[in-house]
């Protein structure tokens, strides 16, 4: 099993952020953080890489079920979505919630795991046919 679903966008970065944004919205995920490491190496440790952009996504129903279900599994969240940018192209990648509640012995929580999973994975989807 991955860990990740992933679509190749041939956009510019930034049209690229913007329609993954608008695809997580219409599965009901707001965009809680961005984290621009690109930007965070070059002032860190002054290294420079292409662009690379980490959103972290929620879904406020599902987080605040996942939540009741295990109180621990915020260690887990916000689920994260990476721009970044891939020689011409864009790559998103989102995590695979299945995957990464695999550690979890709680049958209700990887349902709810399920569940996201099938949101995000039609998140990668719309990116994808939008590619085409």
């Amino acid at each position: 099993m991955t860990y990740y679903m992933s679509a190749s966008l041939k956009l510019p970065f930034d049209a690229a952020v913007a329609a993954t944004e608008a695809a997580l919205k219409t599965e009901g995920f707001g965009v809680l953080t961005r984290i621009d490491v690109s930007q965070t190496m070059k002032t860190k440790i002054d290294k420079d890489m292409p662009p690379y952009l980490i959103l972290g996504a929620c879904n406020p129903g599902l987080a605040y079920e996942a939540l009741s279900l295990e109180n621990k599994v915020g260690t887990m969240l916000p689920c994260n979505v990476v721009v970044r940018q891939d020689g011409e192209a864009v790559e998103v990648a989102a995590i695979d919630p299945v995957a990464s509640m695999q550690a979890i012995p709680n049958p209700a929580l990887k349902e709810a795991a399920a569940m996201v999973r099938e949101k995000l994975a039609r998140v990668i989807e719309a990116l994808s046919r939008a590619a085409d």
